[in-house]
C-alpha cells in the first residue's frame, strides 16, 4: 500500500471514529468492509418532525481524490427538495476539496431540517413500506427512513418538464432472469443521454404487464454531461431499501455512463435476506457486460 493510500485509510478511520462519538446511536455501520455507513439526522426538536437518513460509501480515494458516494433517504424528499439538498452537498465538497466533509454534510442537512421545522410546512406524511426486514445484515436501521413507494415515473416528472416529443425511445435490452427460492430477478438496460429518455424507457417498460406487476423495479442511471464534465445520476429503491444506491455504486465501480439499468424483482414468498442484493447486482452486471 502506497504512503498516500495509508494516509487516506487513516484519515477515513479518524473521521469515522469522530463521527461515531459525535452522533452516538444515530451513527450506524451498515457494512464495515465496504465502508458503508448511515447517519440519522433530525431537526433537533424533542419530538422531531423532520428526519432524514444519509447513507454514505467511502471509496478508497476519499477524502483526497474522490467524493463519498451518498444517498438521501426520507419519505418527503422529492423533486426540488432533493435537488437543492444534493446541490448543497456537492457545493460543500467542491469548497473543501481533499478534506474530510461528512461532518459538514450532516450539519448542513440538519440546518435544512431545522429550517423546515421552523417554517410553516406541514409535517411529512410517512408511509412505511418494506417487503423484507433482515435480522442479520444491518439493513433494518434504514427501514424507518425509507422513501415512500411512489410511482418512479411520477418522480421523474419533476426533472423532465420539457416536451418529450423530440426524444426517441432508445433500444431496450433484457437480461437473463435469475431465480432463487421462488424469487425472480431480471435486469433491463437502455442507452440514455437525457432524463427525458430515462422517463420514456421507464414508461415503455411499465407498459409490459409482467414488469409493471413486479414487487420492485429498482433502477439507477448515469449520464455524462460533456459541457459540465459532471455526471447526472440518480437511483430508485422502489420499496427495496438501499438497493438503488447499491446498483448505482456498481455502475460507478464499473465506470459505465449514458445508461439506465432497471432490475425487476418478483417476490416468491420466501425471504432471501442479503442474498437479494447479490442477485440484483449480478443481474445488472451481466446485462452491462452483455
Amino acid at each position: 500500500m502506497a504512503a498516500s493510500d495509508t494516509g487516506r485509510a487513516q484519515q477515513q478511520i479518524d473521521e469515522i471514529e469522530a463521527l461515531s462519538s459525535i452522533y452516538g446511536e444515530d451513527w450506524c455501520v451498515v457494512d464495515e468492509d465496504e465502508k458503508i455507513y448511515c447517519i440519522k439526522i433530525s431537526d433537533c426538536l424533542d419530538q422531531p418532525k423532520w428526519t432524514l437518513c444519509l447513507q454514505v460509501i467511502l471509496p478508497p480515494g476519499y477524502p483526497t481524490e474522490e467524493p463519498p458516494i451518498y444517498q438521501l433517504n426520507a419519505p418527503w424528499l422529492r423533486g426540488q427538495d432533493y435537488t437543492e439538498l444534493a446541490n448543497s452537498l456537492e457545493e460543500i465538497y467542491l469548497q473543501n476539496l481533499g478534506e474530510s466533509i461528512l461532518y459538514l454534510w450532516v450539519e448542513k442537512i440538519r440546518e435544512v431540517l431545522i429550517e423546515k421545522a421552523q417554517s410553516s410546512e406541514p409535517e411529512p406524511d410517512i408511509k412505511k413500506t418494506s417487503e423484507e426486514v433482515d435480522e442479520d445484515d444491518g439493513e433494518d436501521f434504514l427501514l424507518d427512513y425509507e422513501p415512500i413507494r411512489e410511482d418512479p415515473i411520477k418522480m421523474l416528472n419533476y426533472m423532465t418538464s420539457e416536451s418529450q416529443e423530440d426524444e426517441e425511445l432508445p433500444p431496450i435490452h433484457h437480461g437473463n432472469p435469475i431465480t432463487d427460492r421462488r424469487s425472480t430477478f431480471q435486469a433491463h438496460l437502455a442507452p440514455v443521454v437525457t432524463t427525458r429518455q430515462v422517463k420514456r424507457v421507464l414508461e415503455k417498460l411499465y407498459e409490459n404487464k409482467k414488469i409493471a406487476s413486479a414487487t420492485h423495479n429498482i433502477y439507477a442511471y448515469r449520464i455524462y454531461c460533456e459541457d459540465k464534465q459532471t455526471f447526472l445520476q440518480d437511483c430508485e429503491d422502489d420499496g427495496e431499501t438501499a438497493a438503488g444506491g447499491r446498483l448505482l455504486h456498481l455502475m460507478q465501480i464499473l465506470n459505465v455512463h449514458n445508461v439506465l439499468v432497471v432490475v425487476s424483482r418478483w417476490y416468491g414468498g420466501i425471504l432471501l435476506g442479503p442474498d437479494r442484493f447479490k442477485h440484483i447486482n449480478n443481474c445488472a452486471r451481466n446485462v452491462l457486460v452483455e
